[in-house]
């Protein structure tokens, strides 16, 4: 019988402590099948959907051989994009504060590279980064991986599908022979297959049901006519009133045109997709987590590696024509055990991917009338707030005490005004209730922050 307690593992003392504080109390199934294995130190192929605890998986296993007093690399995660790159290295310092002083560094694109050579010549145990970027910093000779002994692949099919695999194998073979190899990947498609055999040492597979529990994501499917499909789309949005929704798109242009359209509708919409650069990524992803855009219409290639915790709904707007990328979809709601809504619109023309859907989830699906759904009362459409950006950052030496100290001092907010401050290298992200944030914005751009002013706009003006 396989126990689901973290303390039936060879962990320290420190390491379980660390855990219980963390609220890790039970293993998630893709850690019970998989740690025992990766602390054995096999090679590892584990599928597993985004939201399964994945990160502490091959986290553990990476500090259970990690030696803290050997200043090198030792670890390597590649990972399909720079959200999931910080994402995956705020988790891995979570988990390593158990262990002493480690260092764990990102190297992604988006950003300059000279900071990153920088913290590199001061070393570090543990690297996190995106293809490209460490492609680069290994030409330019200022990431030696000759002391590796772990190697994690993070997202292989999104890698594969971004046009990213073949940085990721001249990676790989940089990578000393004697390490230890570990793949994550929600599916596991034979372009992945090929190139995994080669680099994978008589690895163990682990597969976690992807399929999707009906008690956890609600699914309905809504036949539409082609042509009102933006409109279908905000009758769900405005009988459900989910607090927050990824609407997906197949194309960036489909996108684009269904973010302007639902703004106009009145909801606080934004696009993400291909076309947009890292810092309007950036904005777009910082309004969206702290609640001033409570609509994200993306592109599957532009959702890929965001880790939003919380979503209460995915909209299909357009049926995708992989079911594996379907159900990879509505897996970004209703994850660690809350309740999400999946809803999918299906044109006569979309019959084909609607009938492999429902063959890939070996059940009929459950198809609604949209035209019996009505807007409900209560919730506004737009988001509960709007977003201030603040061009200085940690580079700045700003911290979230400093913004929230001066917005509620001279600034002339309650606390209460004040929702989430994420704070990056170059730029803070504040998020202020909508109801005063435009009246009380000249007072706010006159603020000092630490005694300098500081230069600020709110997003979407």
């Amino acid at each position: 019988m396989t126990t689901h307690s973290f303390s039936s593992l060879p962990l320290s003392p420190a390491q379980l402590d660390n855990l219980a504080q963390l609220g890790y109390l039970e293993m998630t199934p893709i850690q019970s099948q998989s740690l025992p294995i990766i602390l054995e130190g096999r090679d590892l192929i584990a599928q597993a959907k985004t939201g399964s605890g994945k990160t502490a998986a091959f986290g553990l296993g990476i500090l259970h051989r990690l030696n803290p007093a050997r200043f090198a690399v030792q670890a390597l995660v590649i990972c399909p994009t720079r959200e999931l790159s910080e994402q995956v290295a705020v988790e891995l310092r979570r988990l390593a504060r158990a262990d002493g002083n480690i260092k764990v560094l990102t190297l992604t694109g988006g950003a300059s590279a000279r900071p990153q050579v920088e913290s590199l010549a001061h070393g570090a145990h543990i690297i996190v980064g995106t293809p490209g970027r460490l492609i680069d910093h290994l030409e330019r000779q200022t990431l030696d991986l000759s002391g590796l002994h772990t190697l994690v692949l993070d997202e292989a099919d999104r890698m594969v599908d971004m046009g990213f695999f073949p940085d990721v194998v001249d990676i790989v073979n940089v990578c000393p022979d004697d390490r230890q190899t570990l793949l994550f990947s929600a599916t596991y498609p034979d372009s992945i297959r090929d190139d995994a055999d080669r680099f994978l040492n008589n690895p163990v597979q682990v597969k976690v049901e992807t399929l999707h529990d009906d008690s956890q994501i609600e699914q309905h499917f809504y036949e539409i006519d082609d042509e009102r499909r933006f409109e279908a789309a905000a009758r769900l949005l405005n009988h459900f009133q989910p607090e927050s929704t990824l609407a997906f798109c197949n194309t960036k242009a489909q996108c684009a045109d269904l973010a302007v359209y639902l703004r106009n509708e009145g909801f606080s919409a934004l696009a993400l997709h291909g076309d947009m650069d890292q810092r309007d990524r950036d904005d777009v992803l910082a309004q969206f987590a702290n609640q001033s855009c409570n609509v994200l219409v993306a592109t599957d290639v532009a959702a890929r590696g965001l880790d939003i915790p919380s979503l209460a709904a995915v909209i299909n707007v357009e049926l995708t024509r992989d079911p594996q990328v379907h159900v990879h979809r509505i897996g970004r709601t209703g994850r660690m055990q809350e309740k999400g809504l999946a809803l999918s619109l299906c044109s006569p023309q979309e019959s084909y991917p609607a009938s492999q859907i429902e063959k890939y989830l070996g059940e009929p699906l459950r198809w609604s009338d949209i035209h019996t759904l009505k807007a409900s009362k209560g919730r506004p459409r737009q988001a509960p707030m709007v977003t201030l950006l603040v061009l200085g950052g940690k580079k700045a030496k700003l911290r979230p005490g400093d913004l929230l100290g001066a917005l509620t001092g001279d600034g002339g907010l309650t606390r209460e005004q004040v929702g989430k401050i994420a704070i990056t290298d170059q730029v803070s992200y504040v998020a202020l209730d909508r109801s005063i944030a435009r009246s009380v914005y000249p007072r706010l751009s006159r603020t000092l922050i630490k005694g300098k002013p500081q230069r600020m706009k709110l997003l979407g003006d």
